[in-house]
């Protein structure tokens, strides 16, 4: 059979990988642009889901670097299960993270006196690669899933 795009140790997972890793380190970015964010947990929610999507993304992106590099692919049943509950686990955290920040950053627009224009524009911009970051770690999880179940 032939190796599922996006699956682990290939090219396109290696894509998705740092695709999650600069999206993650964008959100970082525009939220900690500020020290005001510290006030709401849901900020503070982000900042702390994106810093362990960061180091999680980075490691096995550099798995698929060494597989597509050394032509060496590691399918091990035990260490993809661990992969996939992982991307699974931060795949949703990073959607309640993406939704929460994007509630109060809509509720804070609403009300004029709590945030500057410039201020939530930041908050609005970390929300939206947080949720880009989410949907590349989604579609890692589904291409991992899909290679653990088939023979």
């Amino acid at each position: 059979m032939d190796r599922l795009p996006g699956a682990l140790g290939t090219s396109a997972s290696l894509a998705l990988r740092l695709g999650q890793a600069i999206f993650s380190i964008a959100s970082i970015f525009f939220m900690c642009l500020d020290i005001e964010f510290y006030s709401y947990t849901a900020f503070c929610f982000l900042v702390t889901i994106m810093g362990l999507v960061i180091p999680w993304s980075l490691m096995l992106a550099l798995v698929d670097a060494y597989s597509v590099f050394f032509k060496r692919p590691s399918c091990q049943p035990g260490v993809m299960s661990v992969i996939v509950v992982g991307d699974w686990v931060l795949s949703f955290l990073s959607l309640a993270a993406a939704c929460s920040t994007a509630s109060i950053t809509d509720f804070l627009l609403t009300s004029p006196t709590f945030c500057h224009a410039k201020l939530c524009t930041r908050y609005q911009l970390s929300a939206a690669v947080t949720f880009l970051s989410w949907f590349l770690s989604f579609a890692s999880s589904l291409f991992n899933l899909w290679l653990l179940a088939s023979p």
